[in-house]
């Protein structure tokens, strides 16, 4: 192919009114050292490029808003980092085909950066260098092959109407950012720090020598030859002791030390993934935190965020849930608040099943792990123990990722008879709950996938493998996926809807942040019941199922409290 350089106002001229003709073009932008770069191709035609210095960013880009804003279908290459670059200057991609997206969709979970899916599709060595100019001539024979696919794939629907609209929801959030409180995070250091050297002095005193806490190889020393805590010890393909959390947490009822190194690592992993981490990665711009979501990254089409990931602080922990505390609204205009999903899973479990119990427990408004207690346990729903209740929840966010006598023992005080005894009880109460788990396992053998409510599909080629633990892996996947999936697909929806609704009213509050159930927002105070209104009806009707989803809400002047 060959790459024409376009310059000059009769060059520039000549280029608009070609794009005028054509119906769909492929389009790309690329900042390269002190340069802008705007690439066009189409009809396997020339790659014809725009190269100015990156002040006249403003200028350029708005030349070409019309085309970009217009009705011709435009093939791009990952629409959330491309539209980020076009928002801070107020243009909006419109009709565009996203060969990144559409790559996940067909093949969720496999690698998608542009080599790897010119490769798989086209079977063509890309020379990809910084400036695209081989790929985006390849863009339009990967649009050809990859929608064809999604068409034969029945998942033309996820991408418009799903996918697409929230790539756009997911870049104004990571374009908005979410304030730290800086000073709280020092305090949370120092509070983090002494307990650590209280835990280290603790550790020191039982074991009687010190050691670095943080090698494997010197803690499994300490522990199994020094204090000889198992006569014969797991060890790793390299011959050292296992002191995985795993292992460990086997340990942790059968000496204090364990106990102490395993809250040793989980504060040492706050510290250094957040504590420390955070305040380094505020925009000195924005004074904010932009975390990335990634969009195309999971096999059961859940959100992931990176940079920081905002998603994995522990909630339950006391000190988790320090650092939420420190996410804080932009300013004294505003409050964070959270909307959750409640039990978003379990709904859909029982309307995927159709189980009658499981049904009605939602649909009178009852405390499903209560209800689900009194049933397995057999007694009155007045009658149920905390403790009770506590195993019932275990049990019924367990079931659909497998959980066995043996590992809900090992998460209960319960044996490994009575937590036999408690799954069997547990889908007699919930007959049809068993039927459609081995349902899933059929369809997913018969078919090589399984589906969301909303057709989001994942491949399980493991599921008649001759291979017991692959195989059992890949049932697990096919009864768990729809429910997960689902569930993931139903607060993308409501994302798009309440954002819609945002724009619409022209409002100054902002989504922030999704974890997986949950959402976080910037509300302006003017605003909260308005905003209420549009959260709750929005995410309470964004889809029609015989079971009521439900949503909780809270606010407050930190992500903590909020939620």
């Amino acid at each position: 192919f060959i790459s024409q350089q376009i310059s000059g106002k009769t060059g520039i001229l000549i280029l608009k009114q070609n794009l005028q003709k054509t119906k769909i073009f492929s389009f790309d932008v690329k900042y390269y050292e002190n340069d802008i770069y705007l690439f066009f191709c189409w009809s396997k035609a020339s790659v014809y490029y725009i190269k100015t210095e990156k002040k006249k960013t403003e200028e350029v880009l708005n030349s070409f808003k019309y085309f970009i804003e217009s009705d011709t279908k435009k093939i791009i290459f990952n629409h959330k980092s491309l539209s980020k670059v076009l928002y801070a200057y107020g243009i909006k991609i419109n009709n565009f085909f996203d060969i990144k997206i559409g790559a996940y969709l067909i093949s969720p979970g496999s690698r998608n950066d542009f080599k790897t899916i010119l490769k798989f599709n086209l079977d063509v060595d890309s020379n990809d260098n910084n400036l695209s100019l081989d790929s985006i001539y390849y863009y339009e024979e990967l649009f050809s092959k990859i929608y064809n696919d999604l068409k034969h794939k029945n998942l033309i629907d996820l991408l418009e109407k799903i996918e697409n609209p929230l790539s756009y929801v997911l870049m104004k959030m990571e374009f908005e950012g979410i304030k730290l409180d800086t000073d709280l995070i020092k305090e949370i250091e120092k509070i983090f720090e002494f307990e650590i050297n209280k835990l280290e002095t603790k550790i020191y005193s039982i074991s009687q020598i010190e050691f670095n806490i943080a090698s494997p190889k010197q803690l499994g020393e300490v522990l199994f030859e020094k204090l000889v805590l198992e006569s014969n010890p797991k060890k790793t393909k390299t011959g050292q002791y296992s002191t995985s959390e795993d292992t460990l947490s086997k340990l942790a009822k059968k000496h204090e030390i364990i106990r102490l190194i395993l809250e040793w690592r989980s504060l040492q992993k706050l510290l250094t993934t957040y504590v420390y981490s955070l305040p380094k990665q505020i925009n000195p711009k924005s004074n904010k935190i932009h975390t990335e979501f990634n969009q195309t990254l999971t096999t059961t089409g859940r959100l992931s965020s990176t940079n920081p990931n905002l998603q994995n602080i522990p909630v339950r922990t006391d000190r988790g849930k320090l650092i939420r505390k420190s996410f804080i609204p932009k300013d004294k205009n505003y409050t964070l608040l959270c909307a959750d999903y409640s039990q978003v899973e379990l709904r859909i479990i029982a309307f995927l099943s159709g189980d009658s119990n499981m049904k009605n427990a939602f649909i009178n408004n009852e405390d499903i792990h209560r209800s689900t207690a009194a049933r397995v346990f057999n007694v009155n729903i007045d009658d149920v123990s905390q403790e009770q209740r506590r195993n019932a929840k275990i049990v019924n966010f367990g079931i659909i990722y497998g959980v066995s006598a043996f590992g809900l023992s090992n998460q209960t005080d319960l044996t490994r008879t009575e937590s036999k005894e408690i799954i069997n009880n547990y889908f007699k109460s919930y007959p049809k709950l068993k039927e459609y788990m081995s349902d899933q396992i059929s369809f997913a053998r018969d078919n090589g996938y399984v589906e969301t409510i909303l057709k989001r599909k994942r491949y399980l080629p493991e599921i008649n493998s001759r291979n017991a633990i692959l195989r059992s892996s890949a049932e697990r996947n096919a009864i768990n996926t729809p429910v997960q999936g689902s569930a993931a697909d139903i607060i993308k929806l409501s994302m798009i809807k309440i954002d819609h609704e945002f724009e619409k009213r022209s409002l100054s509050s902002k989504l922030l942040l999704q974890v997986h159930d949950e959402l976080v927002f910037d509300v302006h105070l003017t605003e909260i019941d308005i905003v209420k209104k549009i959260i709750t009806d929005n995410m309470e009707s964004v889809i029609q199922m015989d079971v009521p989803l439900k949503v909780d809400i809270g606010f407050g002047d930190n992500w903590l409290v909020a939620h």
